[in-house]
């Protein structure tokens, strides 16, 4: 085993150049000390955004970041904005920890988000003019050739005006509902015979595309907009369109649930009809749009006129349908994921793999396929007799769900935890419940009140006289899709006591019996927050009695105020913080006698990073064989610590304890390519370019040996691994 890397010396937080500059001390009681949930997750945004504008990324990628940043902000404003404006409308008082109303927040929030639509659409402008260029367009019924026109009338006859109603508005026809997210084309048209005029509506069915792929090897686009305006004599025969525009509408989008209903599924069933009926939170229009036209859907609507808006390019989210793998060039080098050599050594055969030594895997680096492997091989193994199962979010058509029913019809005592309250996944989880009952699985909904976001798969094999349990336990959900693009960790073992607490904890989540002697693992709502604020007690007291005093931890959110406080506490007696938190950070590092000794950085990057670490010294420098290093499915929120059942795993297998501390969080503390640095006032600044530049991700792809064998990183490695990434691109011409 190599020898285990230096420890990071963390830097300054925040470095300035002028006193002047330098962040003022705060109150430790004061709410500044903490930074808004809405606008740091608006900072977030911010950042994937800026993805979309770096220009070394290619084309195709950039608009795939643009589509993910406007995506982002459509549920923003689905779910957090559609709150604040309810509790606005009700009257509510409540304060976010740092003190601003919903009304100041939302006031916050619009002033933001201007900016940032602005960016997106000047990104837009930029990214399809340079498409363009490359081959890929986006056209106008003008420029189409005679033989895509005629394809198209064909296509149009087929398989899209089926689908389409018109419909007019009048008196006798009222204004119809709008759904979420859905388009619709608007018209002024005029009747030939007589001249009157009307109002009629096109809604656009969400089964169809919004953009048409034209025939032919070149990549030529025409919206699906276009193409029924194209063709609006065949649903409005006998009229003359005066004038058109489309528009898009935001709906609240969050359940209210009766938490005291029986039937779980019936409520969720109406939950979900009444999100389809949500208030209007958002109405946008394209920009060629009349003032009469638009001042009657919102007067039809009834929506807030404080938020409407006109686009160019109206629903970005939708322009990843341009994006195509055909222009190598234009997209990512492909990317094959490694399978765990562990498990080849042993001719793939799981159980005799994890029963040799626990194993960990790197996801997406490592193939999501061995956690298929486990719950399939499972399945089919005439010695299991039991398999338990969470499943939070997964995917149509899910290997993991078919391989339970599998195992369910093959007489195996399977038990399925459905998480009923996965936000938009909703209506897929209550599908494939009702699959797994029908094969004769358990299927259980757990909590109405705390939602089931543990990451646990257990399977109990007869192996000669006795039984042997083997755990999955993970940071990511059961999804093989996102396990491509998400960083996750899954950790399998047969040690008898993880396994023993996670059978305590299905039992818990089926028969609501409180598990009262786990004796590795903590979880939620139960005691995961008291260990880790115990955790980080204990590296302020080393702090204060001399010995190092460092925390490290890797996770999506930070907003726990108990659980920042507690952090500027240790930063206090002397602890060193680093925190790398992708998304939102309510934590302000940097402030004299506050928070000086933390350091908060996020990763942005190719991959999303998903996976949740948590490292103290235990009174010795980081990285160390003595340090305490948990996995975990929870972020540190107070919905995850109050409001949810999560796991928090301790890692004590030393090659494992290894391979996540020494490699996995310092060559996320080492990042400097896909790196932003938190400041005080709650921006971010990307990391400036380094001479020893290092990309996690990069890195990662390229390292066929890190998983598997145990090894730590070490600086020269580092630094030649870099350049062969990097000779890479180059011939790829990325």
């Amino acid at each position: 085993m190599d020898a285990p890397s230096a420890p990071i010396k963390p830097a300054p937080p925040n470095p300035v150049t002028d006193e002047s500059m330098a962040p003022a001390p705060i109150d430790v009681k004061s709410p500044k000390r903490f930074i808004n949930r809405e606008l740091s997750w608006l900072q977030f945004n911010r950042r994937v955004l800026a993805e979309a504008l770096n220009k070394t990324y290619p084309l195709m990628e950039r608009l795939r970041f643009l589509s993910i940043s406007a995506s982002n902000l459509d549920e923003f404003y689905m779910v957090r904005v559609a709150g604040l404006k309810a509790q606005v409308a009700t009257g509510a008082s409540s304060e976010s920890p740092d003190r601003m109303t919903p009304l100041q927040q939302l006031r916050a929030i619009d002033k933001s988000v201007a900016e940032l639509r602005h960016q997106q659409q000047q990104c837009a402008e930029e990214i399809l003019a340079e498409l363009k260029k490359d081959g890929v367009e986006l056209v106008i019924p003008d420029n189409l050739t005679q033989h895509e026109q005629v394809w198209l009338s064909q296509k149009y006859q087929e398989q899209i005006f089926p689908v389409l109603s018109p419909l007019s508005v009048d008196p006798a026809h009222l204004f119809p509902f709008i759904p979420n997210l859905g388009y619709t084309l608007i018209l002024d048209l005029e009747n030939l015979a007589d001249g009157e005029r009307m109002v009629a509506l096109v809604i656009l069915p969400s089964q169809l595309k919004r953009f048409v792929r034209l025939p032919g090897k070149k990549l030529r686009y025409i919206s699906m907009v276009q193409v029924v305006l194209m063709f609006l004599d065949q649903l409005f025969p006998g009229f003359r369109m005066v004038s058109s525009g489309v528009f898009r509408i935001i709906r609240d989008s969050e359940l209210e649930l009766d938490e005291e209903a029986e039937d779980l599924v019936r409520t969720f069933k109406s939950a979900l009809k009444r999100r389809r009926r949500g208030s209007v939170v958002r109405l946008t229009f394209d920009d060629q749009i009349t003032e009469e036209l638009k001042d009657f859907v919102v007067e039809q609507l009834g929506g807030p006129t404080n938020d409407v808006f006109r686009f160019k390019y109206l629903g970005l989210s939708d322009y990843k349908e341009l994006i195509s793998d055909e222009k190598p060039g234009l997209v990512f080098p492909s990317y094959t994921p490694r399978f765990p050599e562990r498990i080849r050594d042993f001719g793939g055969d799981c159980f005799a793999a994890i029963g040799s030594k626990d194993i960990i895997v790197h996801h997406p680096y490592e193939s999501f396929e061995v956690v298929l492997q486990f719950i399939r091989q499972a399945s089919q193994d005439a010695n299991v007799v039991s398999i338990k199962q969470t499943l939070y979010r997964t995917s149509e058509d899910s290997p993991i769900v078919q391989a339970l029913i599998d195992a369910a019809e093959a007489g195996k005592s399977v038990t399925a935890m459905v998480e009923l309250k996965a936000r938009f996944d909703e209506a897929a989880n209550i599908e494939f419940a009702r699959k797994l009952e029908r094969s004769g699985a358990q299927v259980v909904f757990g909590f109405i009140d705390l939602k089931t976001h543990a990451k646990l798969s257990l399977v109990v094999r007869r192996e000669g006289e006795r039984f042997v349990s083997y755990a999955h336990l993970g940071t990511g959900n059961y999804h093989p899709i996102t396990a491509r693009i998400y960083t996750d960790l899954s950790f399998f073992t047969c040690d008898p006591q993880i396994c023993g607490d996670v059978m305590r904890i299905f039992n818990y989540m089926t028969g609501y019996a409180k598990p009262a002697n786990l004796k590795q693992l903590s979880i939620a709502p139960l005691d995961l927050r008291e260990r880790l604020m115990a955790d980080i007690a204990s590296e302020a007291e080393h702090a204060r009695a001399g010995r190092p005093g460092r925390i490290w931890a890797k996770m999506n959110s930070l907003v726990d105020p108990d659980i920042i406080d507690a952090l500027c506490g240790a930063s206090q007696a002397g602890a060193q913080v680093d925190l790398v938190v992708r998304g939102i950070c309510g934590l302000r590092p940097g402030i004299p006698g506050y928070s000086e000794n933390i350091r908060v950085k996020s990763i942005v990057g190719r991959f999303l990073e998903h996976s949740r670490i948590f490292c103290f010294g235990n009174g010795s420098d980081l990285p160390s064989p003595k340090a305490t290093v948990y996995i975990s499915s929870a972020d540190w929120m107070p919905r995850n610590f109050d409001r949810r059942i999560e796991s928090l795993v301790p890692i004590t297998n030393p090659t494992v304890h290894q391979q996540v501390l020494n490699q996995i969080m310092v060559a996320n503390l080492r990042d400097t390519e896909c790196s932003w640095m938190l400041q005080a006032d709650g921006a971010y600044r990307r990391v400036p370019p380094s001479k020893a530049p290092f990309n996690a991700h990069a890195f990662f792809m390229t390292n066929p040996s890190l998983s598997g064998r145990g090894s730590a990183l070490r600086p020269g490695k580092l630094k030649g691994k870099q350049k062969t990434f990097r000779k890479k691109k180059k011939k790829a011409k990325v």
